[in-house]
């Protein structure tokens, strides 16, 4: 267990306050429950636009980077499907000028028609950098719009468009900020050599002022079960062929969601996996193969993913990956092979505990599911499964009317 002390202040804000006294450091972590599952079509991407904008200035801050830099700090933020999360490590005996940057810009931020402009562009260069001119950079923007129908999981994070960026206003921008960046819908947390009494007066002294508004929300759509298989072909100008195969799977805190991460760690977490030792090392189609979930709140996906060896086709390299996981969905799974996976879990949970930074990250987003105490019991209850459980879910998902497929085809072959 992470030990932590827990209080919400009038306005809402959570508060939770991690004390380690080995540490000189301290972190300021900031999570507001706003991410690109929160955005309209036609406006997607504005979840992670409002991030940049969220390092310019506000009332009091004329650049929030060199107040932090002036108290030896750094800071850095990420936007995701879910979230938006913010944080600051700086020396513990600075920690109030964290509280002064975080509360000026949550209360009053300059949203300048300059300031705008200036991250539109910055933004949709990293869009073209990052999705269009990478070989396969698009490819999830074609997985996402297939695999959901019309859960906002349908676009990434960066938007779904450039013209979508492009067309921002500041009244769109005024009106997700005052929506969403307010005490009641955030949750920060406090970690390092930091007395609880002093951090709940600096809590209430720098955000207990702030007026926290009533929010309302859109309710998020949740798509209906799928019954046939997709599939999309794309061509372009890309080395190798590549397969990207999804299957719809359960949410955060749902039975099942559990099963399918472990499903995925025992098909292809490592060099050890059964996808990478069958299909890689030991065969002909696949250069590399990997298997995940999304980790998304809302029901998500479990996702093959591989690059071809020159010359072979998607269509081909698919079928040999369905008979791999076939063999997986109708064979016992070994005891060695489990407990390994689950050793694996635990040497990661050990090592993301050391780093002060993680506990605050995974604090912050477990109160945001509802409840900081879920961080250990989700972990322990992934400990605890069965090889049944797993293959009963696994046979459950894994079914090719649940799958969306698809064919990054190389114009160079």
């Amino acid at each position: 267990m992470i030990p932590y002390h827990r209080f919400f202040l009038k306005n809402g804000l959570e508060v939770i306050i991690h004390q380690d006294l080995g540490s000189k450091m301290a972190v300021f972590n900031l999570l507001y429950k706003v991410g690109s599952k929160n955005e309209t079509s036609g406006k997607t991407g504005l979840a992670h636009f409002f991030e940049h904008l969220m390092f310019g200035s506000s009332a009091n801050v004329p650049v929030f980077d060199r107040e932090l830099e002036r108290v030896g700090g750094a800071c850095n933020a990420f936007t995701s499907p879910d979230i938006t999360n913010y944080y600051i490590t700086l020396p513990a005996a600075n920690i109030e000028t964290a509280f002064w940057l975080e509360s000026d810009r949550m209360l009053q931020l300059t949203l300048s028609e300059k300031t705008i402009e200036t991250q539109r562009k910055v933004v949709l260069e990293e869009y073209k950098q990052r999705y269009l001119n990478q070989p396969y950079g698009d490819a999830f923007h074609h997985l996402r719009d297939m695999a959901f129908d019309s859960h906002p999981y349908k676009w990434p994070t960066i938007g779904q468009k450039t013209e979508d960026i492009e067309n921002f206003t500041r009244e769109d921008v005024l009106d997700f900020y005052e929506t969403n960046y307010q005490p009641g819908n955030a949750v920060l947390v406090l970690a390092g050599a930091l007395d609880p009494k002093e951090m709940e007066r600096l809590a209430t002294k720098w955000f207990g002022d702030i007026p926290n508004h009533w929010i309302s929300r859109k309710s998020i759509p949740r798509d209906s079960q799928q019954t046939v298989k997709r599939e999309k072909f794309i061509e372009a100008k890309v080395p190798t062929d590549a397969l990207y195969k999804a299957y719809r799977m359960p949410a955060k805190l749902e039975k099942g969601y559990l099963e399918a991460d472990l499903i995925t760690d025992l098909l292809g977490s490592g060099n050890s996996s059964i996808l990478e030792q069958t299909l890689v090392k030991n065969g002909k189609h696949f250069a590399s193969i990997s298997a995940f979930i999304l980790g998304s709140v809302d029901p998500g996906l479990l996702i093959f993913s591989g690059k071809m060896e020159q010359g072979v086709n998607s269509k081909e390299a698919e079928e040999i990956l369905d008979q791999v996981v076939t063999q997986f969905l109708t064979s016992d799974i070994s005891e060695h092979s489990l407990q390994k996976v689950k050793n694996q879990g635990i040497a990661m949970k050990t090592y993301e505990s050391i780093k002060l930074i993680n506990r605050a990250m995974n604090l912050a987003y477990y109160a945001h599911l509802g409840n900081p105490d879920l961080y250990w019991e989700e972990f322990e209850k992934k400990s605890e499964l069965g090889k049944e459980d797993i293959l009963s879910w696994a046979n459950l998902l894994i079914r090719e009317e649940n799958a969306s497929v698809l064919h990054y085809q190389s114009l160079l072959t």
